[in-house]
């Protein structure tokens, strides 16, 4: 049961993305100093797509060996993904789409994907490998 929720995460995940890049940027929360608030948000581009990438790899874990070509599958799908979700908010009142938040989003996923790769590969960063090697099959 836990495998099949983990390997359903990423799709949830994408779709609560989808969802809030349809409303306007202050439709959850808006903090009181303007410039705390924009800068947040726009720091959130760094992370968001980087923990899509990292669902993205444990659904894979749990359903067998990820292979270092798959690895690299699933973050450009990341990638993919953050590229999208700029085109859909080009085409939200209120909301803007811009080449910089699709870089911060591309950034998040290569970050998350260099800690990856080198757990998994190339024997480093260990604690992240023995929270990684939880997930596998």
């Amino acid at each position: 049961m836990f495998k099949w929720i983990i390997r359903i995460l990423p799709f949830l995940y994408m779709a609560l993305i989808w969802t809030l890049s349809g409303l306007p940027h202050n439709a959850v929360v808006e903090l009181p100093d303007s410039a705390v608030d924009r800068f947040i948000k726009e720091s959130l581009h760094l992370i968001e797509f980087g923990i899509l990438y990292v669902l993205f790899v444990f659904a894979a874990l749990t359903a067998g060996k990820l292979t270092p070509a798959m690895n690299i599958l699933l973050a450009v799908l990341a990638c993919l993904y953050g590229v999208l979700d700029e085109i859909h908010q080009s085409f939200v009142p209120y909301r803007s789409a811009t080449l910089i938040d699709a870089a911060k989003d591309i950034t998040g996923v290569l970050v998350c994907w260099y800690f990856v790769s080198r757990a998994l590969y190339h024997g480093r960063f260990k604690k992240l490998a023995f929270i990684l090697s939880y997930f596998k099959k």
